[in-house]
């Protein structure tokens, strides 16, 4: 099967596009990672698909796979690159586009610099809906919050690590480090990314603290190991931040691959939007025969 493709980018976060507004390929998950691989497919940290609104309250739904091929509930990079998407496409000329995702409505907004605003709804901090499972357990206090110590077991020895634990659709444990390019994200990321707390895994930031407006951030992402930059995990990174009391209510967040800008009025609210600005960018289209699955 021949399909056609786009590869998009969001701050470095990479993309494969695919439109199933007028109809479903059907992909299985072996096809998926064909598409990520980045030796044998196109390369790609997660599959992005356009499909029709399911309910008229939407004007899109939105899919994500991660290059494991597993779907994941959001993804915020990624969601920049679907608008511009389906604006150059033209199969939408709004500003403000509200699309569905496995984890619930987010609203998206083209601006007239090129960026793209995502109101990427409430933050989640109940520990089942995250999910997280927190028994054994010990709180430790930090500002109005709390950072939760998860026991890690390294080559050289046991380690502890304080994450801060939130989701923006899906999971992310938030570790502060004191500079992000000697953190330990290929030692650290995968073991809290498969810890037993958390029954679905999460995605594992590292967050340096530079001021209280501007943080570096790494993160290790759930079936897709470290990418140049993670929307939510930028989100989440912030958001922790705020409620321990260590940055204000808006945020530039460095990663990697570029800039985003976090902002999340925690006066307002726990309720309150995570609002989420940065670059979208169409890399190349083209078709692509896909093997058969085995």
């Amino acid at each position: 099967m021949r399909i056609p493709f786009t590869k998009m980018q969001g701050a470095g976060n990479d993309f494969v596009v695919l439109d199933e507004s007028r109809g479903r390929f059907g992909l299985s998950a072996e096809q998926y990672r064909f598409l990520a691989d980045r030796h044998f497919g196109i390369g790609a940290d997660q599959i992005l698909t356009v499909r029709p609104a399911p309910t008229p309250e939407v004007d899109f739904e939105y899919l994500i796979h991660n290059a494991d091929g597993g779907e994941v509930e959001n993804c915020g990079n990624g969601a920049r690159c679907f608008v511009r998407y389906v604006h150059e496409r033209g199969l939408t000329h709004k500003e403000v586009v509200r699309v569905k995702v496995h984890g619930g409505v987010i609203e998206l907004r083209l601006n007239p610099d090129g960026r793209v605003t995502v109101d990427m709804g409430a933050p989640v901090f109940d520990p089942p809906r995250v999910p997280f499972d927190p028994t054994g357990l010990q709180p430790q206090a930090c500002g109005d919050w709390q950072t939760w110590p998860l026991a890690l077991d390294l080559p050289a020895g046991m380690v502890t690590a304080p994450v801060a634990v939130v989701s923006m659709g899906n999971p992310h444990a938030v570790l502060r480090v004191d500079a992000v390019e000697t953190a330990p994200v290929a030692d650290w990321g995968p073991l809290i990314e498969h810890h037993p707390a958390f029954p679905k895994r999460v995605n594992a930031g590292f967050l340096q603290i530079v001021d209280r407006g501007n943080v570096k951030l790494r993160v290790y992402e759930r079936g897709a190991g470290e990418t140049l930059a993670c929307g939510t995990g930028a989100c989440a990174a912030v958001v922790a931040g705020i409620r321990l009391g260590l940055l204000d209510e808006q945020v530039d967040v460095q990663a990697r691959g570029g800039r985003l800008t976090i902002a999340w009025a925690l006066s307002q609210g726990l309720d309150a939007p995570v609002l989420m600005t940065g670059p979208a960018v169409t890399v190349f289209q083209g078709e692509i025969e896909l093997p058969e699955p085995s």
